[in-house]
């Protein structure tokens, strides 16, 4: 099955109506640009054109809060994805906002232009951390948003992060079974990165806060990650992308390109422990092919703590298995 390659469009801080203590898309996206509809066309053009398959895919707007933006420049970009959609060139629009961007009217403007899908910044299922994160909404604006975009057929993705200011791992824990719960098509999980001048960046130099370290980030996600794929939820992303502009404004928190590789990793040595039950001894574990790389860990960090609890192993690719299935036989 060919994967079709999203047209991604960044509405740079457009709409919200309110700072975040993490927030400043302007690093994020990599862009300071006010998009148009003429870009809409460019980038549609430029992917068509493109080696990589995108016709099918859909065209995404991203950042800031779509569904809040002025109303007429929101129109304007609509219109132009929607021709595209029209010529069947791609498949639909997706967009991303905030759960208090959402009620029956947008809901009825998004349908008419052919949005297929849309992600809800949920961010945190906890009132507590979305109050000390100025977040300026409520997990039940969440839960409603949610179940308004369900009932009106969208596609439904829910973002969530780990690590923020007053965050625990227990309370990220929740908040990813209370997402489950509202059985969402997918899900973005962000450990947060704190982004230079803003207030979490004021904080963490104010001994007020602590950022999650990438190593604490990815052994959450090895908790996390299990927990959506077990109740058929695709995880589309885990950690912020690379190469969005980042890389120059970041201050603390976890960010790494290879973050979600690191989750996994830990994912396939707990397998291979708990296939193991205790027992020592020489053997060789066998994964699907393109997993071997996240059964070994990087710089072979998985065969090494498998050593130290005693399994002397080899890891060899099984075509046969499925993606996250392994098989361990001692010899």
């Amino acid at each position: 099955m060919m994967k079709h390659i999203n047209v991604a469009l960044f509405t740079v801080h457009e709409g919200c109506p309110n700072m975040c203590t993490f927030c400043d898309q302007r690093s994020i996206s990599g862009s300071v640009k006010k998009i148009t509809a003429d870009d809409v066309h460019k980038a549609a053009k430029t992917a068509l054109e493109g080696k990589t398959d995108a016709r099918g895919g859909e065209i995404a707007f991203f950042g800031g809060s779509f569904t809040l933006i002025e109303r007429g420049y929101m129109l304007s970009l609509l219109e132009a994805a929607k021709q595209h959609i029209d010529s069947g060139d791609f498949s639909g629009i997706r967009v991303s906002t905030r759960p208090d961007g959402i009620n029956d009217e947008i809901c009825d403007i998004l349908k008419k232009y052919g949005v297929t899908s849309v992600e809800l910044g949920a961010q945190s299922m906890d009132d507590r951390v979305l109050l000390l994160n100025k977040r300026g909404h409520t997990a039940q604006d969440a839960v409603n948003a949610s179940e308004m975009l369900k009932s009106y057929g969208f596609s439904l993705g829910l973002q969530m992060m780990t690590g923020l200011y007053g965050s625990t791992d227990d309370d990220s824990i929740e908040t990813a079974k209370k997402i489950i719960g509202l059985s969402p098509d997918t899900v973005r999980i962000y450990p947060t990165v704190v982004i230079k001048g803003t207030e979490l960046d004021r904080l963490m130099k104010a001994g007020e806060y602590t950022p999650q370290s990438v190593e604490a980030a990815a052994k959450l996600g090895s908790v996390l990650i299990p927990m959506f794929e077990e109740a058929g939820i695709k995880v589309i992303r885990f950690g912020l992308h690379s190469g969005g502009g980042v890389e120059g404004s970041y201050t603390g928190g976890a960010y790494h390109p290879a973050l979600r590789e690191m989750a996994e990793s830990l994912i396939f040595l707990d397998k291979a422990l708990k296939a193991a039950n205790g027992r020592q001894g020489s053997a060789e574990v066998y994964v699907n092919p393109a997993c071997v790389s996240k059964m070994t860990g990087q710089k072979r960090g998985n065969i090494e703590k498998l050593a130290q609890a005693g399994i002397r192993c080899a890891v060899k690719g099984d075509p046969s298995l499925e993606k996250n299935e392994i098989r361990l036989q001692f010899i």
